[in-house]
């Protein structure tokens, strides 16, 4: 605008010198913008191969009828072909199904069931049992012994063991009658969680645990976490050095096993249990050695309070609740008894009280 109004004046280049216009640009504007060229769609002409519609509705009549509507077009052209007929390619019977939106899964599929999640919740021991078999390599390749390990959830205590060269449901039945028996479980006070082998499975155990009064808990398929407590007392039993890589017979397995399960029982510090010992737990000790570990350690803060800079230690408490897959909303603020309450009065010296072992 300020150069058309300076052009008649100084003229249209002196104007664009002085306002640092370039004339191309000037002279640009001026014109008025080029209309797009009009033009015409061109309808398609019609592919003379194509199926008319009222035979695309045919194909698609025979496709959705009863004998091919669980078929895939491969399986219902290959039987049309057998009959002596052909309507159309498998292709063109995709393309069918395709502008109908039918394009999908069409054969009939065993629809497995939906298995609940487990939650099962332990608040003292011998109220949830988790059991599983692993498999420990025998003297040569080929051969194995099964170990089967029975563990309360809440103080990780292995409350039953057996060394056996078979798997199946009648070990583990004898083996679970007679730990129950040894820790005097009375019906509706336990809740035995295992996976879904067969042995856990098979009606001889879920008949017993039925007639001993224990609720049973199952994982779900394929679903590794849902028995974590048996898997994780499996890794740490393996990782243990004083277990060979094999074993020379089930005597010498049952003397390898036996003090590494003793000791995993009395002397290992578990992590999930505040550094206690499984037997600690199981046995009510719990709450006596937090309180002495704290006197402990209130002692060294008393003569050195400045090595703690957090400062001074709080007593350790152990969790009162114990989850196999703790729901989102569960409230762990409810009233709880204590750990001296929920623990089990017994002698803590006795092996014979806490071990449980089938030849």
């Amino acid at each position: 605008m300020a150069v058309e109004q300076l052009a008649p004046i100084v003229g249209v280049v002196a104007a664009c010198v002085v306002l640092a216009v370039a004339r191309a640009t000037f002279y640009r504007q001026k014109r008025p913008a080029p209309q797009p060229p009009v033009t015409i769609k061109k309808e398609r002409p019609r592919n003379e191969r194509r199926y008319s519609d009222e035979e695309r509705s045919e194909i698609l009549a025979v496709l959705n009828s009863e004998p091919f509507m669980d078929k895939s077009p491969e399986q219902i052209f290959a039987i049309l072909a057998e009959q002596g007929k052909y309507m159309a390619s498998a292709r063109t019977m995709y393309r069918v199904l395709s502008e109908n939106d039918q394009v999908q899964e069409r054969r009939a599929r065993r629809q497995h069931p939906v298995h609940v999640i487990p939650r099962v919740v332990a608040r003292g021991p011998n109220e949830v049992w988790s059991w599983d078999i692993t498999k420990l390599k025998g003297p040569r390749k080929g051969v194995y012994y099964m170990l089967y390990v029975v563990l309360d959830i809440f103080s990780r205590y292995v409350v039953g063991w057996m060394l056996s060269d078979k798997e199946n449901a009648t070990m583990a039945k004898r083996l679970l009658r007679e730990t129950m028996s040894t820790h005097g479980i009375e019906p509706g006070q336990l809740t035995v969680h295992q996976d879904r082998g067969s042995p856990m499975r098979a009606q001889t155990t879920r008949d017993l645990l039925d007639d001993l009064g224990a609720t049973r808990s199952y994982s779900r398929p394929r679903v590794s976490n849902d028995n974590p407590f048996s898997e994780s007392q499996f890794g740490t039993l393996k990782q243990q050095p004083e277990l060979p890589d094999r074993l020379g017979s089930l005597e010498h397995g049952k003397q390898v096993l036996r003090p590494i399960l003793k000791w995993y029982n009395e002397e290992h510090h578990h992590s999930g249990l505040r550094l206690l010992t499984p037997a600690q737990v199981h046995y009510g000790e719990a709450e006596k050695v937090l309180v002495q570990r704290h006197a402990v350690r209130m002692a060294a803060y008393e003569a050195h309070p400045e090595r703690f800079i957090n400062g001074p230690p709080k007593l350790e408490v152990l969790q009162q609740e114990v989850w196999i897959n703790k729901p989102d909303d569960a409230s762990s603020d409810e009233a709880m008894p204590s750990i001296a309450d929920s623990c089990q009065s017994a002698d803590p010296v006795g092996d014979a009280s806490r071990e449980v072992l089938i030849h």
